[in-house]
């Protein structure tokens, strides 16, 4: 028997779009990258060895396993540090702390891979980023993920 209810099916780049649309001040930063998916998700993915070098702000990152959550304890270059809870399937990344959130999402597309990202100062206790300078290191990590992806 066929549904009554429309559905809607999302690719996990169209996923972090509602997602980020729902957030005041989030910008997403888009890029296909001519490399498959699976290649470009295996960087993303590695959140301990490969996530510094594409996203500017990282330094160090160790993931663990707290019962069914992850969570990642990351240092940043200017040595501040952040806890983040962290959702990690494929294609999709979604990564909190109190103060900072960081969302990428990958999908296969024609010529390569579709990456999204958003992120950046989160205001606590509401679904709120503080828009400054988030698109542009957005945007850098995308370009620094590319040239990892294709090297």
């Amino acid at each position: 028997m066929k549904s009554p209810w429309p559905v809607a099916d999302f690719d996990q780049v169209r996923r972090l779009r509602v997602l980020a649309a729902g957030i005041s001040g989030a910008r997403v930063a888009e890029r296909l990258i001519p490399a498959p998916f699976e290649r470009v998700w295996a960087i993303v993915a590695d959140l301990e060895n490969e996530f510094g070098t594409f996203e500017p702000d990282m330094r160090r990152v160790v993931v663990r396993q707290v019962g069914d959550r992850t969570e990642a304890y990351a240092r940043g270059r200017l040595g501040l540090r952040a806890r983040f809870d962290v959702d990690l399937d494929s294609g999709w990344c979604w990564m909190q702390s109190r103060f900072l959130m960081i969302g990428i999402a990958a999908a296969p597309a024609p010529g390569g891979t579709l990456v999204a990202a958003t992120g950046g100062i989160r205001v606590p206790g509401r679904a709120a980023l503080l828009p400054v300078a988030a698109l542009p290191a957005n945007r850098r990590a995308l370009r620094r993920l590319a040239a990892r992806a294709t090297g």
